[in-house]
């Protein structure tokens, strides 16, 4: 089995911070580039976008996976930081991956294939194509259901919807690629979004580190999908019926376990 020479895109978050860490950190590959994108940019504007679409509820899950882990941090890092420096690679903040600086850093790289685990940013082809090889996503869904940023959600909020995780090719549209690898997986009952998702996220790590070794045998087979609708962030009239049917975003586990990503006691 060849060595792949990987790029890891990721977006710091409760939900995937051990699952990306464990890409990193199990991958028999040679990481040679990590990006990190960054949730806060767009400033105050992009969350009160957020917040005029899905009202407060959503703000209590937008503080648990994203500011907690900064704002609780005791030490400087978290588990993707602790893989990355085993790796020996340093992390880099990627405000538009698009951007000819962005695009140059990965390319300089030289990246067989670029994997993104809960990354916020959509790749242009131009991008992909750094990659001989292309690139592969985690999805926390069962694909061809339930694309987009808040997959666990919109499981939840059918009532007995299938879980599971995804491993796909990246593609010009989101979500869309084609399949290599799907696995389902149930949450515990009464588990919430946040909890849900960073199950799911685990579970699809191991599977992300067995599609890699897949990919470097040349053994690894996609199979197209049909594209069914995309699953947006949920707007207002969306978390309140799924609040009235008793699904959660988030609960005081999901706060510990932000608590526990920068290094402080549950």
């Amino acid at each position: 089995m060849r060595r792949l020479r990987i790029a890891v895109l990721t977006l710091e978050s409760t939900a995937s911070a051990e699952a990306a860490a464990r890409v990193v950190r199990e991958s028999r590959h040679d990481v040679v580039f990590i990006g990190l994108s960054d949730p806060y940019r767009g400033g105050l504007a992009r969350t009160r976008a957020m917040v005029v679409r899905s009202g407060p509820r959503i703000l209590p899950w937008m503080v648990v996976e994203f500011a907690a882990p900064r704002l609780l941090r005791a030490r400087p890092g978290g588990p993707l930081m602790d893989a990355a420096r085993a790796r020996g690679v340093a992390p880099v903040a990627l405000g538009d991956v698009n951007g000819e600086s962005a695009r140059a850093m990965v390319a300089q790289a030289r990246p067989d294939v670029i994997v993104t685990c809960h990354f916020d940013q959509i790749l242009v082809p131009e991008v992909i194509a750094i990659a001989p090889c292309g690139g592969v996503n985690l999805h926390p869904s069962l694909l061809p259901r339930h694309r987009g940023p808040m997959p666990c959600f919109w499981a939840a909020a059918e009532g007995g919807a299938a879980y599971g995780v995804s491993i796909h090719r990246l593609a010009a549209r989101i979500d869309a690629g084609a399949l290599l690898a799907q696995r389902a997986a149930a949450p515990p009952a009464g588990a919430s979004v946040s909890a849900a998702a960073r199950m799911l996220h685990q579970v699809g790590a191991a599977m992300l580190v067995e599609v890699l070794d897949a990919m470097a045998q040349g053994s690894e087979r996609g199979r197209d999908l049909p594209l069914l609708p995309y699953c947006p962030f949920p707007d207002r009239s969306a978390l309140a019926d799924a609040a009235r049917r008793g699904v959660r975003l988030t609960d005081a586990a999901d706060l510990r376990a932000a608590r526990a990503l920068g290094g402080v006691a549950r």
